[in-house]
């Protein structure tokens, strides 16, 4: 196997990376993308604190960490999709945005009134929409994950149908290779991968 792919492997089981063409010492990271700056090259994530846990992520890592791209294009894979809901609780009826203004995690009260499950990027139901819809007349969100091929439609209280429209979309989930953690040496978005082939 070529040593990029093997990286990009490595990358994929969120592994420390040593030798094998990735140089040494090493390190990975994950995070939810809440900002890309395109002209500049940078994304700005809040890091996952159980990356090397039972699976489930839990992006709560304050501040959050902006991080350059790869230099060269070919060590990265799609460019992420940046947005600050962090999360859906569903069973707490709560979800979890990031306050720009704040620079800190807020818990908004919601109560789930549908959930779909198993739809794909390119589903009729989600493709070619601009998620979230916003609809203030029924006081709903309807937001996709992409990572977790989740549609759900949410009743929302009036007030925090004020939020900004980014505060209701996912940004992609990112994993990083890096010696300095300011600037990633490779990135795979772990949202828009099929990992079952990364490293191929």
């Amino acid at each position: 196997m070529p040593s990029r792919n093997l990286c990009l492997a490595l990358v994929a089981g969120g592994l420390l990376l040593a030798g094998s063409g990735c140089g040494k010492f090493g390190r990975v990271s994950q995070g939810r993308v809440i900002e890309f700056d395109r002209s500049k090259g940078l994304i700005t994530i809040i890091q996952d604190s159980n990356s090397s846990g039972s699976g489930q992520p839990r992006f709560d890592i304050l501040p959050p960490l902006t991080v350059r791209l790869p230099r060269n294009p070919a060590e990265m894979g799609p460019q992420p999709e940046a947005g600050k809901l962090i999360e859906v609780d569903a069973a707490g009826r709560r979800a979890v945005v990031f306050d720009a203004r704040a620079g800190a995690l807020r818990s908004v009260a919601v109560t789930l009134l549908e959930r779909q499950d198993n739809v794909a990027p390119d589903d009729r139901r989600v493709a070619g929409l601009g998620f979230p819809l916003i609809d203030r007349a029924r006081r709903t969100v309807t937001v996709y994950s992409a990572a977790r091929r989740q549609l759900l439609r949410l009743s929302v209280a009036d007030e925090h149908l004020n939020l900004p429209p980014e505060s209701w979309k996912m940004g992609d989930d990112v994993r990083y290779y890096y010696k300095d953690s300011g600037q990633a040496l490779r990135l795979m978005n772990l949202t828009r991968t099929d990992l079952g082939k990364a490293g191929r």
